[in-house]
């Protein structure tokens, strides 16, 4: 599950004019991705949840389908991923530096020993 961007939120209320309401919202949705929704079947039991499980996944089956048909949308999308991965790497990349980084010898806290001094 990941939180749609100002951007990506526009176009979703532009697009679906049955989430209206999300136009004054100042809260940005959260979305799933496939492997979302297949881990999420498999804890709703509902008649409900499950008939809407499956047009999700039906409409990620449709979703695939168009990037294999439409070379120009895959390559907007893999170009997409390459500069999300390379941000990441970049992350931690940082964050690993930040771990190697030896921390300063801290001052004791607490009560002091005079008689060992």
């Amino acid at each position: 599950m990941f939180q749609l961007t100002n951007e990506e939120k526009a176009q979703l209320v532009t697009n679906c004019d049955r989430l209206s309401n999300l136009k004054h919202s100042s809260v940005l949705p959260m979305a799933f991705t496939e492997q979302g929704v297949a881990m999420l079947s498999s804890v709703l039991r509902s008649k409900e949840a499950i008939k809407i499980n499956i047009e999700i996944m039906r409409a990620f089956a449709i979703y695939r389908s168009m990037l294999i048909e439409d070379k120009s949308l895959r390559k907007e999308i893999k170009s997409l991923d390459e500069k999300i991965n390379r941000v990441f790497r970049f992350l931690l990349e940082k964050i690993d530096a930040l771990h190697q980084e030896k921390a300063l010898p801290r001052k004791k806290i607490g009560y002091k020993d005079y008689q060992n001094e």
